[in-house]
């Protein structure tokens, strides 16, 4: 019997708070949709991962068996720890982020790109201003009816007190909302104007041990899939490793796959320099393949933009990344794409859900199926329409 394709998965998301379950779930749901649709096989078989979080799949293709092993590299310690923010915090954020975009020349460089992000990246800010403006007035109606009801005396304490009950009103229905979660995902890439905090610097070099001890694995392929801000930690991640020397020369291929990047939110900052660096030298690597996968009908995302050339450090042997486009309005329904109007977060994953006409780019087979990455998108061209003119500060070193 032939042994099964195996592969090694570090998976990063994005900027979420959510334990890294849900991924597992989320898998296991839609690959059994996938696999229903496209005619394949996918099984989840118990695993464990030392020291970490992940599961295993088993797939049975046309092309073969497939066995993968998936890690999530998390950080949602991180990240709820960068959102355990009050009220008046998250006002201090929005005013630092505004200020680190703007005062920069960062945002104007990203509106010469895609409008979504942006538009994006202004909800919160637009938001959380008319939520002060609210609890503005509200406090000005019950300062005032206080005044003529009960006197100065109470016309100021009942006045904050208002206000403030409405700021935290807000504040409890942000689950459905979105503006505080979305300023603390902005305000973490801005705080230190794209430069890596310690403690995200410290996790990088966690994953990068968790990477190597991978790469010697008894696999085919090792895969490191980055989602969202997923995507420039999955670049800085290979780019570390493969500086330190720790790249085995007869070792498994190694692969990247960005999905929904938002590299330019970071790289265009002007603290940016070890993301830009990251960037221009992954672009070159002989020994890795990198495929980033965006889609314009996402609005969280930079689609079609190539991270690298956007940013402005695409040197003359550029090879990295190949740009592919997941095509929302081929490779979904119109009832599926009706169903998702107006559903944003919900389209900003859906790289890593089911598609009802899928076309070349299948997350399942991907990361399950006996066809390793470099070898499934061998001779594909970039998507039409990728963006490739340089907006942003950087320099190719």
């Amino acid at each position: 019997m032939t042994r099964p394709f195996r592969r090694r998965i570090l998976y990063i998301p994005g900027f979420d708070p959510i334990p890294p379950r849900r991924y597992r779930e989320l898998y296991r749901r839609e690959a059994a949709r996938q696999a229903a649709i496209s005619g394949y096989r996918i099984a989840m078989v118990p695993h464990r991962v030392s020291g970490g979080f992940g599961w295993r799949a088993e797939g049975a293709f046309p092309e073969g068996q497939g066995e993968a092993r998936f890690e999530v590299l998390v950080w949602d310690d991180l990240v709820q720890a960068s959102m355990r923010r009050g009220i008046a915090g998250t006002y201090r954020q929005l005013v630092a982020t505004a200020w680190a975009y703007i005062g920069s020349g960062a945002l104007f460089r990203l509106m010469r790109l895609r409008r979504g992000p942006v538009l994006a990246a202004l909800y919160p800010i637009a938001v959380l201003l008319a939520q002060a403006i609210a609890a503005l007035l509200v406090a000005v109606a019950t300062g005032w009816l206080s005044w003529r009801l009960a006197g100065p005396w109470l016309a100021l304490p009942l006045a904050a007190l208002a206000g403030w009950a409405v700021l935290a009103g807000f504040r409890r229905i942000d689950n459905r909302i979105f503006a505080y979660y979305l300023m603390h995902d902005y305000a973490f890439t801005a705080q230190h104007g794209g430069a890596y905090p310690d403690a995200l610097e410290t996790r990088l070099a966690q994953f990068a041990d968790r990477l190597a001890a991978a790469l010697a694995d008894d696999v085919d392929e090792v895969l490191v899939t980055g989602h969202s801000s997923g995507a420039y930690l999955a670049v800085s991640l290979l780019a570390d490793l493969i500086r330190a020397g720790r790249l085995p020369a007869n070792g498994p291929a190694l692969a990247l796959l960005s999905l929904g990047h938002v590299v330019p939110m970071a790289s265009f900052l002007p603290r940016a320099d070890r993301l830009r660096a990251d960037l221009a030298y992954l672009s070159e690597r002989p020994d890795i393949f990198w495929l980033d996968v965006t889609a314009p009908g996402d609005a969280c995302c930079f689609g079609l933009c190539d991270p690298v050339a956007v940013t402005g450090v695409a040197g003359p042997y550029q090879r990295w990344p190949l740009v592919v486009s997941a095509a929302f309005t081929q490779t979904l329904s119109p009832e599926t794409r009706r169903s998702l109007k107006g559903r944003w977060f919900r389209l900003h994953f859906q790289y890593l859900c089911a598609f009802d006409r899928p076309g070349d780019y299948d997350y399942f087979a991907i990361t399950t199926g006996p066809v390793p990455l470099s070898r499934r998108f061998a001779g594909r061209a970039h998507s039409p329409g990728r963006i490739a003119r340089p907006v942003g500060p950087g320099t190719a070193p």
